[in-house]
């Protein structure tokens, strides 16, 4: 499975962005995708994942209510709507996918198998 993200850029605070990823390759039943991101100096985040067999979703703290995760038609695609985008929203924002989803492992790093390049978002404050 390959992964690629694509969408940042630079925004003013409060504003939005939307960023995608394109999966190619094997897909599987309990697929799930999702987006971290990394700002520097810091570890990499959860921000939110989708399960395709129900399409729940899930999202961290930080990103409740101002983010969004969906699916595209194509059983390939998953979008960030990101709202209400603040300074600390900076960061590399990655894709990432599992053949698998297992909710004691879903918001971490090592839950996810393959990885995107990765997408910059920069808030301007």
């Amino acid at each position: 499975v390959q992964l690629q993200a694509f969408g940042g850029g630079l925004v003013q605070a409060g504003g939005s962005l939307r960023l995608s990823c394109a999966a190619s390759g094997r897909t599987f039943s309990n697929y799930v995708m999702g987006w971290f991101r990394q700002a520097p100096g810091k570890e990499r985040e959860f921000v939110a994942a989708v399960r395709w067999m129900d399409n729940n979703t899930y999202y961290g703290d930080s990103v409740k209510g101002r983010f969004t995760i969906s699916r595209g038609n194509a059983k390939n695609t998953v979008y960030l709507q990101m709202n209400n985008l603040k300074p600390e929203d900076t960061a590399v924002y990655y894709c990432a996918a599992d053949r698998s989803w297992h909710s004691a492992t879903a918001r971490l790093v090592r839950g996810y198998e393959y990885w995107g390049q990765g997408t910059q978002l920069t808030v301007s404050s």
